[in-house]
């Protein structure tokens, strides 16, 4: 049994996005987990279409009148359609509890353009970056290319509203970029270019509301080596990356790095849980970009920093849902 109350848990897996597997798999990590800590579980897939189903068959809803009679629904979506505010802003009409990020942070971290400008804005250290418009790069690439110069080589080039390393070129030479901006713009209207950054790659996981707390960060070692790059294959092939918790660094770095996290998650108006991600060069902490809702398997990054910090699987999910509802209930006090 759980540490909290048995409660019935509406999981939405799947979704519109690329990420659609990586959430399914996501998901069904997190049914286990609720049913391994006494909880029921609905089970809620929204097909590639975007169709919600339950068992099956197009799930009807009605804006005020909850979802399947759960107490709370976690939304286990990854990337557009499921991350990014819009399925938070469908959970809001229905008046239903949810675990995660609210419908602006959600979208706000979504854009990693819009995160790092908030970021910025509060002088957080960054790793320097340019957003590129496709109309803009239309009709005035030479004007970009040269806007870009000042990023160096190599760069990354990412869609803005994208994650799990989909859509990702790094760029080595200035006569590549042209081909790595048309194939971040096949999957958004907006590309930000990312200049190379040295050193470890450290994740740090957040968990709370108004006074979150971050885990022990963890260093992402990948199997190719210094050479290669965290991408989607790096990410979800077995073997492709190693996690070291503690992260190999300075005393002192670790603390920077929890605080960073921790201040970013509540900069940016997140709930529950979120990991963010660093790069460290020795005494130098650049916030690369945040995620509001990142793999979440019981080996997935997130929870096993969690995990090297005491807080165990079916813990972590307990207090996720039950800061959805207390959430819930806050904002019902509120008169709008």
């Amino acid at each position: 049994m759980s540490g909290c109350a048995p409660l019935t848990v509406a999981v939405l897996a799947g979704g519109r996005s690329s990420e659609h597997d990586v959430s399914l798999a996501s998901a069904e990590a997190v049914r286990r987990g609720l049913l391994a800590g006494g909880h029921e579980v609905l089970w809620v897939e929204i097909d590639r279409d975007g169709r919600w189903l339950w068992h099956g068959e197009p799930l009807a809803v009605t804006p005020g009148q909850g979802l399947l009679g759960a107490d709370v629904a976690f939304p286990v979506l990854h990337g557009p359609f499921g991350e990014d505010g819009t399925v938070q802003g469908t959970l809001e009409t229905l008046d239903v509890a949810y675990a995660g990020a609210g419908v602006a942070a959600s979208a706000v971290c979504m854009d990693k353009v819009l995160f790092k400008q908030l970021m910025s804005a509060a002088g957080v250290p960054q790793v320097p970056y340019r957003g590129v418009r496709a109309p803009r790069w239309r009709e005035a690439s030479a004007e970009v290319l040269a806007d870009l110069e000042s990023l160096g080589l190599p760069v990354f080039v990412k869609p803005v509203r994208l994650g799990s390393s989909v859509g990702i070129v790094r760029a080595t030479t200035e006569a590549e970029l042209p081909a790595a901006l048309e194939t971040a713009f096949q999957h958004d209207s907006m590309a930000i270019v990312e200049a190379a950054a040295r050193g470890l790659e450290v994740e740090c996981s957040v968990l709370g509301a108004s006074d979150p707390i971050a885990s022990e960060p963890g260093e992402i070692v990948l199997a190719t080596g210094e050479s290669g790059w965290y991408d989607y294959e790096a990410k979800y092939s077995p073997g492709g990356m190693r996690l070291i918790v503690p992260a190999r660094v300075h005393d002192r770095v670790r603390d920077r790095i929890r605080e960073i996290a921790i201040s970013a998650f509540v900069r940016a108006g997140c709930h529950g849980l979120a990991r963010v991600d660093f790069f460290v060069d020795g005494e130098q902490v650049l916030l690369n970009e945040l995620n509001t809702m990142p793999g979440f398997t019981s080996t997935s990054v997130y929870s096993a920093l969690f995990e090297a910090s005491g807080i165990r699987y079916a813990e972590l999910l307990d207090r996720l849902v039950q800061l959805a509802l207390e959430r819930h209930a806050a904002e019902r006090r509120h008169r709008h």
